[in-house]
């Protein structure tokens, strides 16, 4: 089948139309999210309204941005009016000014207001990701009352697969599955039914927290409540995977050096590539000048045993692996709740026992390979060295994430290459502080 994009450039719209009634709507987005502004938007417009509205959805708020300022002012308010709350809020609160006034001037007062609330949550908290068009169930219905409920006004909701169970006060008492309603006899009261132990969250919880709590105790909805328990919303799955997703993005590019990027790769351009990544590439190049310092500080002890330099690779290079890999393993222990900012002394006796234990196995290997090439006096400092920076490293990059954690910062800043950057120059000192000790030069 000929893709989209080659349709396209041939103006083959009847083969385009094709196209896209027969792929499924997260395929499209795919598609949209990969193309220049004129094509997207031309793209979408070939989409009827129900479908449009699907893939729409499964875009980035970036691409949702940019197919907004390409439509006319009625398909404009049909596309926003009928977007679900949390998925509107999180679109405006990066489209720019101009973009957000005209969504909101564009909604009905409902829509509007509900955009609004969940807009007046902190950024990255779990109200800015929940739904607020829940069916919730009063604790005194019978079974069979509920389902009425559910039955008139279940359209309206994004979900209705768990169903909050609150009082006359929306206080939350549990929650009840739809599949419980439906298999119960009809004259079963709810609060027989109900689970009161639910897990549940604040709205003012960061979102990450709340998503990854849905998947440790395997729910499909999780209700938010405010701050006296009442009832504000649920935070559905495919939401939690979107900001598990988001998470996880963002801490693998902020391993590696770079900001995450918040659009399809194939659609950024090489400018903005290049602008997230040399801010970090400035920085661990400034960081990197330690290492030339502290080479020039020991240049007497470079000339005296040139055999040393042979060597440098070899240790900064281990260390700054030993720090690297500690530190992805401590930040994905912080981001799954493995973790806490109160272990850190467990984690810094930890992280030095694994990283001497290594050190002895590498020194090792390090002391037959170094006879090989030089004598056994320098293949001494160099196995010794490994054991020290080993050990040094480890305890750096494990502990360096949680230290950020404690004083708020995200931990995944403190990233590999950061790590490798500060071991490559302390590992050094080690080296030639050893050599000095042993050698005497």
């Amino acid at each position: 089948m000929t893709h989209l994009p080659a349709l396209l450039d041939d103006h083959d719209l009847a083969g385009a139309l094709e196209w896209l009634e027969t792929q499924p709507p997260y395929a499209i987005a795919d598609e949209i999210a990969r193309m220049d502004a004129v094509n997207s938007v031309v793209t979408f417009r070939l989409l009827d309204k129900d479908r449009a509205l699907e893939v729409f959805e499964e875009l980035d708020p970036v691409d949702q941005q940019q197919i907004l300022e390409g439509l006319r002012d009625q398909a404009f308010r049909d596309l926003v009016e009928h977007m679900d709350p949390d998925d509107r809020a999180r679109m405006l609160k990066e489209a720019p000014a101009k973009v957000a006034r005209r969504v909101l001037a564009g909604l009905s007062a409902h829509e509007r207001q509900m955009t609004a609330a969940l807009l007046g949550y902190p950024e990255g908290s779990t109200g800015r990701y929940m739904t607020p068009e829940t069916v919730a169930l009063q604790q005194d219905l019978t079974a069979g009352q509920a389902l009425e409920v559910v039955r008139r006004r279940g359209a309206h909701a994004e979900t209705i697969y768990t169903l909050p169970v609150v009082d006359r006060g929306r206080r939350l008492r549990g929650v009840v599955e739809l599949r419980e309603l439906v298999l119960t006899e009809p004259e079963t009261m709810v609060s027989d039914l109900v689970v009161t132990e639910a897990p549940r969250a604040r709205a003012t919880d960061p979102a990450e927290q709340a998503a990854r709590l849905m998947r440790e105790t395997n729910v499909i909805d999780l209700p938010v409540v405010d701050s006296e328990d009442r009832l504000v919303g649920l935070l559905t799955s495919d939401d939690a995977f979107e900001v598990i997703e988001a998470a996880d993005t963002e801490d693998v590019a902020r391993q590696a050096g770079t900001e995450p990027l918040e659009r399809h790769y194939m659609s950024a351009s090489v400018f903005h590539l290049s602008r997230i990544r040399m801010m970090w590439l400035t920085l661990l190049m400034v960081a990197a000048t330690l290492t030339v310092t502290v080479t020039r500080v020991f240049e007497s002890e470079l000339e005296a045993a040139t055999q040393l330099a042979l060597f440098v690779p070899l240790i900064i290079g281990t260390g700054g692996n030993a720090g690297a890999q500690a530190a992805t393993t401590a930040v994905r222990a912080l981001a799954v709740g493995e973790v806490r900012t109160s272990d850190l002394l467990k984690v810094v006796w930890r992280e030095c026992r694994t990283g001497l234990l290594l050190g002895c196995m590498l020194a090792v290997v390090g002391l037959l390979v170094g006879s090989l090439f030089v004598g056994w006096d320098v293949a001494a400092v160099v196995a010794v060295t490994l054991v020290v920076i080993c050990a040094w490293a480890s305890t750096v990059g494990g502990t360096m994430p949680l230290l950020a954690k404690r004083l708020r910062i995200d931990p995944a800043v403190v990233s590999a290459p950061m790590v490798t950057t500060l071991v490559d120059a302390t590992g050094l000192v080690i080296y030639f502080s050893t050599a000095k000790l042993f050698l005497g030069v």
